[in-house]
């Protein structure tokens, strides 16, 4: 299995966590919420939001475009802050969810 189709399944299930948790059906963003400079939109967007609409489509972009990958990827620590309040079976999946992303980007 290439990285891009190693990265393309593990997307797809951290897809899945984000709809297990309830943290999938977040409202789209204002257009000018993507024009953030702040690590993960954070002064625009939560970081549910980003996930979906910036971290998981650019990555989705860069897949089908067969394109280079990021050369390291740390969104996990972000993920386990921002989920700090929930319930830990919830965090725990969100957060290994979005690890395995890190780890297919970082090693490819």
């Amino acid at each position: 299995m290439t990285a891009h189709q190693e990265l393309d399944q593990a997307l797809g299930e951290l897809e899945s966590a984000l709809r297990s948790v309830d943290l999938w059906n977040t409202a789209r963003p204002d257009p000018e919420a993507f024009d953030s400079v702040q690590p993960f939109c954070v002064d625009t967007m939560d970081l549910a939001q980003w996930l979906r609409y910036v971290f998981i489509a650019r990555l989705q972009a860069l897949i089908e475009a067969r394109a280079p990958l990021p050369s390291t990827c740390e969104v996990a620590p972000a993920a386990e802050a921002y989920m700090q309040n929930s319930k830990p079976s919830n965090r725990a999946v969100v957060v290994a969810a979005v690890a395995e992303v890190d780890r297919i980007v970082t090693e490819s």
